[in-house]
């Protein structure tokens, strides 16, 4: 789903004809209306922090309307998109404690989730956001699964274990230039095992080759290379496997598409813990 239109999604409908606001300084005043639609206009003119402010002053004329709680979740949404991303997973969290059944509360968890995403960092460095992301996202799947959020936050955890796996990658890359082997290849295998849908896979299969053979345990090289080939048969990771093994002398030349099937008989599968 597009973010941009997340608005008409969850709150089409409900402007109500009124003016814009046109400074941030002081108290608003006006009808429930007019405050809830100032906000809007500010937000649809790209202008966050007066819209923060316009659905702020009306949460505090008005504490009890129901507009007021369309204006907390707007305050939310407001602050995601100025960036002030503590400020809005301070408002989305107190928003679930006080209104743990309401009806949106799926838009409010999915929202908490792209704070998260939005904060992701390259694979080199902490992946604590991308990991908060994810728990997020999976909040949606979870208890509401038939959210018309539930397939873009699914998307969204895809995305995020490629991240975490590419992550784990980028450490094990490290581990082996510097011949820490055994390091190197307890970050491959955690690829395999806990992040093995993802993209980072057929590399880390080949890796766990090369580091296999560099401490001489020929028989788990030949394994994951069998297991690449078995798996992803036309990727470009199994042929610099399969070239590796038959330079060794593990893997007999010119069967590259025939050996993966046979020497992998019994573990065709990725590995297991």
């Amino acid at each position: 789903m597009n973010n941009k239109h997340l608005l008409l999604v969850v709150l089409a409908g409900t402007l109500l004809g009124a003016c814009a606001a046109k400074h941030i300084e002081g108290d608003l005043t006006g009808t429930v209306g007019s405050l809830y639609n100032e906000g809007m206009d500010n937000m649809a003119k790209g202008r966050y922090p007066q819209a923060i402010h316009d659905f702020q002053e009306l949460g505090r004329q008005y504490p009890y309307s129901g507009w007021a709680t369309r204006g907390d979740i707007m305050t939310a949404y407001a602050q995601l998109k100025n960036e002030q991303y503590d400020e809005s997973l301070v408002t989305i969290d107190r928003f679930i404690k006080m209104h743990p059944g309401y009806q949106n509360l799926d838009y409010m968890y999915y929202l908490k989730g792209l704070n998260y995403y939005y904060q992701m960092t390259d694979v080199g460095r902490d992946q604590s956001n991308t990991e908060m992301a994810m728990d997020a996202f999976q909040e949606v799947v979870s208890r509401y699964p038939q959210s018309i959020y539930a397939r873009d936050a699914k998307l969204k955890i895809t995305l995020c274990r490629d991240h975490l796996a590419g992550k784990e990658m980028n450490v094990g890359r490290y581990y082996e230039q510097q011949k820490q082997y055994l390091s190197a290849i307890n970050r491959f295998r955690t690829v395999v095992t806990k992040y093995q849908t993802t993209s980072q896979t057929p590399e880390a299969l080949y890796r766990l080759t090369e580091t296999y053979i560099a401490i001489g345990v020929t028989d788990e090289a030949v394994r994951a290379a069998a297991i690449l080939g078995y798996n992803y048969p036309s990727s470009p990771w199994y042929a610099k496997a399969y070239a590796l093994l038959t330079k060794k002398k593990l893997a007999p030349a010119g069967k590259m598409q025939s050996w993966p099937t046979r020497i992998s008989h019994g573990f065709k599968d990725l590995f297991h813990d």
